[in-house]
């Protein structure tokens, strides 16, 4: 075939995927009024998952798994502005890594709503004036993200999700390397990056800011001034990216919550986070964590936090395996409420991104 012949079959295709993406539209429009009807939530995590894979084990390429996904989680996503009028909260400000997250979960067909705190992501979601929030939980560099287990004590959200996305920093600016005397970065982004800026910027002046967006914005500004910062936050002010992946470890990843009102229901493949106080007493978190191994459970994480109604006491975070409906997993919890004082489950979701 020549290239008109080509151009000529794709306009064919087009034409056949324009009908068969409206008609399949329409079927989850009408998947939509009966969830609605019978009071259940429009965005199914579960769904989303199941629907993805076999897509992926149907494909045979030349298109990649990736793309593949990249390409449904648009389609998935305009579907449900369809649905229902959908707004997001995150921890903003706009083209952070908590934005960047909430897109490759949501896709760009929906209302987001940008945030100062945690806080009042939780708020937002509480009190219904977002569908569903997404927060920073933890970094595989930094570690766990302190504020966010703080909020579920007093919380009555759950989490449906997760979001695994892997942290690519920049270094941005609009000026040559040597002409850069200035270098705006968050915190936990300088300490992501230490070793690469000691290295490559020994006497530059570093000077800390409140987001990567904050960054990217006043190194647009800023005479002789470079960031270090994601590639949204260049794309959204203008700067020019000079240098990708310079995080000082390549599997650089943060792991983020989608807060919603109802978990997920088991998808064979699951986590469960449950929150739980104990008595202070010698043995007390070895006698109550005895419940994972009794009941052949993988612990996959564990965090302490101060109670800080009672001094000297402490709330402990618990990831493990399974879904809160499984059998095991509902034995351990049983288990659990007999011996601690307070046992919460924060919520059961698809395990993995």
């Amino acid at each position: 075939m020549n290239i008109p012949e080509h151009r000529k079959a794709i306009d064919k295709l087009d034409a056949q995927i324009i009908k068969l993406l409206n008609q399949r539209t329409e079927h989850v429009l009408e998947i939509g009024e009966i969830k609605l009807k019978a009071g259940e939530e429009i965005y199914a995590p579960h769904r989303e998952r199941a629907v993805l894979q076999r897509l992926c084990k149907l494909n045979h390429g030349p298109i990649t798994n990736e793309s593949l996904r990249a390409i449904y989680r648009e389609i998935m996503s305009s579907a449900l502005s369809l649905e229902k009028s959908m707004t997001i909260a995150y921890l903003g400000p706009e083209a952070t890594f908590t934005h960047q997250a909430a897109i490759r979960r949501f896709g760009a067909s929906l209302r987001y709503s940008a945030q100062k705190t945690i806080a009042d992501v939780f708020s937002e979601v509480s009190k219904n004036a977002a569908d569903y929030g997404v927060v920073p939980i933890e970094n595989s560099t930094e570690g766990v993200v302190t504020h966010t287990l703080d909020m579920f004590v007093d919380s009555s959200l759950k989490i449906v999700a997760q979001i695994i996305l892997p942290i690519q920093h920049c270094l941005v600016s609009n000026w040559k390397r040597e002409q850069i005397v200035k270098l705006y970065a968050h915190p936990q982004t300088l300490a992501q990056c230490r070793g690469w800026v000691q290295s490559h910027f020994p006497h530059v002046e570093i000077i800390e800011t409140s987001s990567n967006a904050r960054s990217a914005e006043l190194a647009a500004k800023e005479k002789n001034s470079g960031a270090i910062t994601g590639s949204l936050a260049a794309e959204r002010y203008g700067v020019h990216i000079l240098e990708s992946d310079i995080q000082d470890n390549s599997a650089n990843a943060t792991r983020f919550l989608v807060l919603g009102r109802q978990c997920s229901p088991p998808t064979g493949k699951d986590r469960t986070s449950i929150m739980l106080s104990i008595s202070h007493e010698v043995g007390a978190l070895h006698k109550a964590l005895a419940a994972f191994r009794r009941f052949k459970l993988n612990m996959t994480k564990i965090e302490s936090r101060p109670n800080k109604r009672k001094a000297w006491e402490y709330f402990f975070f618990v990831d493990c395996e399974g879904h809160k409906d499984d059998r095991k997993v509902a034995n351990a919890i049983a288990e659990l409420e007999k011996q601690c004082n307070f046992v919460k489950v924060l919520g059961s979701y698809p395990n993995g991104d």
